[in-house]
């Protein structure tokens, strides 16, 4: 049998989606058995593959690289899904959209008068190029499935793996599976 691929995506969030990934503990070792880790933060792979089963996107879109990261996983992924508030709904990231515009957010969190250093680092790569606003995964690409939570609990995303892992979309149902925050 051949094992489903998997991915799983950290753009612009905390990492929370993924500790809570890492928290279906010894159910890791069953789905281990069923999928085949392609890319992820938790393993060492630098490119994305070219085709991809299923995904889980966590993190909004706040950077030029998200945007162009989001729009070659979307290309190469059969199931993609929104993996925590922050990919539904830009949650916490989105919150710098009050300030505007990206030049105004680099100027508050750079070159501020509570700063030490009081300029913006020009030089290439320190700091990736902002979006004027963060936008969630769905305003970019199309979403396969929403798997809301900050972050999800480990028995959602048990529950959504395991249903797509046996040939459906995933189905919730009461407030435990279907609650955001």
């Amino acid at each position: 049998m051949d094992r489903v691929t998997l991915a799983t995506i950290w753009l612009g969030g905390c990492s929370g989606c993924h500790m809570s990934f890492l928290d279906l503990d010894e159910w890791l070792i069953d789905l281990a058995e069923r999928v085949q880790v392609v890319y992820s933060p938790l393993a060492d792979v630098k490119t994305y593959p070219e085709q991809v089963d299923v995904a889980l996107v966590e993190g909004a879109i706040a950077n030029e690289e998200h945007l162009h990261q989001i729009r070659l996983i979307r290309q190469r992924t059969s199931t993609l899904i929104s993996f925590g508030d922050c990919a539904i709904s830009g949650n916490i990231t989105a919150l710098r959209n009050v300030l505007g515009k990206a030049e105004n957010v680099l100027q508050k969190v750079y070159a501020s008068e509570e700063n030490l250093y009081g300029q913006i680092p020009m030089e290439q790569d320190i700091v990736p190029t902002l979006l004027d606003q963060v936008r969630p995964v769905h305003a970019i690409v199309p979403v396969d499935v929403y798997l809301p939570g900050c972050p999800p609990s480990g028995p959602q995303i048990r529950t959504a793996l395991e249903q797509l892992l046996d040939g459906g979309p995933p189905h919730f149902e009461g407030r435990e599976m279907l609650k955001f925050g």
